[in-house]
């Protein structure tokens, strides 16, 4: 169940707090599961990856097209994975991707005419609470 506007709210208000308080804790806290998260991804990516690599060469060596096309499509969905999941990591000490962009006074801002990025998802929920509010 997702948080209403006011506990979104209320929650980045105690994360800002949390931060000015103890920006080393707070920085501690949340980068670090990120970050076994984001590694334990990569990893599953690449063993995922030497799967493909496997299914490739026996395809191969089976004469079966199906089978190395097979261990191809893993391997290039494994290999967008790794690639995603490194460039998503946060570096120690650094704060998560949800954090950046947002300026010393905990204020979300964007490079486009201050208009806060906001997340597909938010956008496709806005969209839906106003059809269904302009129904009733």
């Amino acid at each position: 169940m997702p948080l209403s506007e006011h506990e979104q709210r209320m929650l980045e208000q105690m994360e800002r707090a949390l931060y000015a308080e103890d920006p080393k804790f707070a920085t501690a806290l949340e980068g670090s599961e990120l970050r076994t998260y984001t590694r334990r991804r990569v990893y599953q990516a690449v063993a995922g990856f030497l799967v493909g690599v496997a299914l490739l060469m026996a395809g191969m060596v089976a004469k079966l097209v199906i089978v190395s096309v097979l261990g191809f499509l893993v391997m290039l969905g494994c290999a967008v994975l790794a690639v995603t999941g490194w460039r998503k990591a946060p570096k120690p000490g650094e704060q998560p991707p949800a954090e950046q962009g947002h300026d010393a006074g905990g204020r979300p801002h964007s490079r486009r005419q201050g208009r806060p990025r906001r997340s597909m998802m938010n956008r496709i929920e806005d969209r839906w609470q106003r059809r269904r509010d302009e129904q009733q």
